[in-house]
This record gives structure tokens, sequence and C-alpha cells, in this order.
């Protein structure tokens, strides 16, 4: 019962990191030491539907690790679905703090996956930096208008999916890119049933097909891969830089003005063109604050594994 307690508390870590544009859920699960067995067993989950086609029931829950699964989604949806609200919130009204919060927490989740790599040679620094360049270009990428018809959401779903088990690059900024952030996070507010199942479809498609594929990598190249995914950790800061100057704007499909262009300054610089108070002490201890929290799951997820190993 620990264990799945846990396992959904991770989950809902994911749900409320996905739900922030430039924040990934992939981040949480790696460090929070899930990811390994959440590529896996979504990638097993092709083979656990033949077994089910088959009759053997049994067989397929455990092909597919579905308890796993199923926990760390309803984990995921329970945030989702409460935190949309909140979250919207507190970034409209409360942006410096949340970005220093999660700056943090992408910093020094980055050193944690860089730990992993067993040699720095040419080949993993020439890798991490295009990992960067790549995260990096993403963040400063002009959004475009990508349509709302079936086939435009499901296909979203499927793209969003994709990057957001990727740490360091947040599905909810693809859909920013794409322009469908307001869109789908409306449908989650209304709980529109429609559009949920036509983009949660495209995500289960997305994922299974490319979970499969970042195992391979992972098995294969682990340096290298973990190496591009350090870069992609990195390059994202710039997303989450908490004080930004808006060079121009665009209307979404609800007629507001959103940002569209942005550019990272100091605080400073940043009170000299807002006239606001730029809050440094508020968002370095904030930022400081998500350094010690993951230093402090990384610490706990370590001792479990300690504690695991001694039982058996």
């Amino acid at each position: 019962m620990n264990k799945h307690v846990l396992l959904f508390m991770k989950g809902s870590a994911m749900g409320a990191a996905d739900v922030v544009p430039g924040v990934s859920g992939g981040t949480v699960a790696f460090i929070t030491g899930i990811y390994d067995e959440l590529l896996r067993s979504i990638a097993s989950v092709p083979v656990a539907l033949g077994l089910l086609l088959r009759g053997r029931v049994i067989a397929a829950w455990q092909a597919a690790n579905a308890t796993f699964l199923l926990v760390l989604l309803l984990g995921i949806l329970t945030s989702v679905l409460s935190l949309a609200r909140l979250i919207t919130y507190l970034l409209e009204q409360h942006p410096i703090p949340v970005w220093s919060f999660f700056f943090g927490l992408i910093l020094v989740s980055s050193h944690l996956v860089a730990r992993d790599i067993e040699r720095w040679r040419w080949d993993r620094i020439a890798i991490f930096c295009l990992g960067a360049f790549f995260a990096y270009w993403i963040t400063v990428a002009a959004p475009v208008q990508w349509g709302t018809d079936s086939v435009s959401v499901f296909f979203a779903g499927a793209i969003a999916l994709c990057a957001m088990i990727l740490p360091g690059i947040s599905g909810s900024f693809i859909l920013v890119l794409l322009g469908l952030y307001s869109f789908v996070l409306g449908a989650v507010k209304d709980f529109d049933l429609a559009v949920l199942a036509l983009f949660c479809s495209g995500c289960l498609v997305g994922i299974v097909c490319f979970a499969s594929f970042l195992r391979w990598l992972l098995a294969r190249w682990r340096d290298l891969t973990l190496a591009f995914l350090t870069g992609l950790m990195l390059g994202s800061l710039n997303k989450i830089w908490p004080w930004k100057e808006t060079l121009t704007w665009y209307v979404d499909s609800h007629g507001q003005q959103v940002p569209l262009l942005q550019a990272n300054i100091l605080p400073a610089r940043f009170a000299e063109i807002s006239g606001q108070d730029p809050q440094l002490l508020v968002a370095v201890l904030l930022a400081a604050s998500g350094v010690v929290l993951i230093l402090g799951l990384e610490r706990l997820a370590g001792r479990r594994q300690q504690n695991t190993g001694c039982d058996e």
C-alpha cells in the first residue's frame, strides 16, 4: 500500500509539471526513479493487448505492468484535473515565484541526469550540445495556429505526449507552439469529453510508439541518450527564466492577448521596464527550495532502494 501511495504521489507530481508550459513530466519521472520502468511498461502495452485478445487476461495485466501504469495514471489525472485552475491562476498572478521554483527543479535535475553518465567523451559532449540547442530552439520558436478539428487534436495529443516523456521538453509548451494550449486546457476545465477523448487517443498512440523507441535508445546507447536528455533539460531553462520582457503579442482563440515572443532580462532591467518588484529574494528562496526538494526526493529514493536490497 505504501508503495502505491508513493507511486500515486509521483504521478501527481508528473501531472502538476505537465500542466505548466516549460516543465516536463518526464523530468519528474526521471528524478523520482521510475523513468526506466515507465518506458518499459508503456512499450509492453502492444504485447499485452495481443495477450488480452487471446483471452489471457492475467498474463496481459502482468506484461503491461498494469498496476504500476494505472496508479501512476490516476495520480497524473487527479493532479491535472484538480490543479489546472490553480496553476493557471498562479502563473497569471505570481509568475516570478512559480517560474523560480521550477527553475531550481530543472537545474538540479539536469545535474542528477548527467551524473548517471559513466564517461564524458567528445561524442557525449557533442550530443549534449545538440540537445541543449534543440531545446533552446524550441523555446524561442514562434507559435503556429494548429487547427482544432478532430484530426489536428488527435495528432496534437500524439506529439505532446511524445514530448511529455522527454525530460526537458514540455508537452504543454508543445501545445503552446501549436496554438492549442488554451484550447486543451479549456477542455480540461470544462470537462469537454469529446475533445478530451480525441486528445487522449492521440496521446495513447504517440506515447506507446515513442516509448518503445526511447527505451531502445537507452538500452543501446545509454550514455549518449542521457547526454542528449541533459542537454534538453539545460536548454529548456531559457523558457523557465523568471524575468522576461514581452516583445510581441498575439490574440488567442478566446480573444485574449497572449505573449508571442519574449526575451530574458535581468531582475534590475525587469524592475526598470515594468515598474514592478522583481521579487529577487523570493525567487532565490523558491529556486533553492526546488533544489532541496529534488535532492531530498533523490536521497529518499536511494534509501528505499537500499532498504529493498537489504530485504532481498
